[in-house]
């Protein structure tokens, strides 16, 4: 059976007020250890997906700190101990100080962080 753990995971990303280490599973999901050191509304990461929205659903724990997504029906912020579940359609607001552990479908995740990845260097 697959396993990982932040130190073990094979792929790691860090950007601005983002640190992030992930590991693909067999089966077709992928683990992420996330930390995020600056507050930060990533909505405008989103242009260009359907309805500008993540589309990828996402399985989560909060270690410490909080996020919020927001959805077309509000918004919901998950605190430390909270588990959740968010569908897709949603765009995330960071928070400076937390850390998360998120389950989502790789092929989804990589579709809609191509679309990020592309928002963010046109950013600078």
């Amino acid at each position: 059976m697959p396993k990982a753990s932040k130190t073990s995971a094979t792929e790691t990303v860090e950007v601005e007020g983002y640190e992030g280490h992930l590991e693909n599973f067999e089966g077709g999901y992928t683990v992420a250890f996330e930390k995020y050191t600056a507050d930060a509304d990533l909505s405008q990461f989103f242009k260009g997906l359907p309805d500008d929205q993540c589309q990828a659903p996402h399985w989560g724990y909060v270690l410490a700190g909080k996020v919020t997504f927001k959805t077309s029906s509000g918004e919901e912020t998950f605190e430390t101990g909270d588990a959740y579940y968010v569908p897709p359609g949603h765009t995330p607001t960071l928070y400076a100080g937390t850390e998360v552990v998120e389950f989502s479908p790789t092929e989804q995740l990589q579709q809609t962080l191509a679309v990020v990845t592309k928002n963010m260097e046109a950013t600078g």
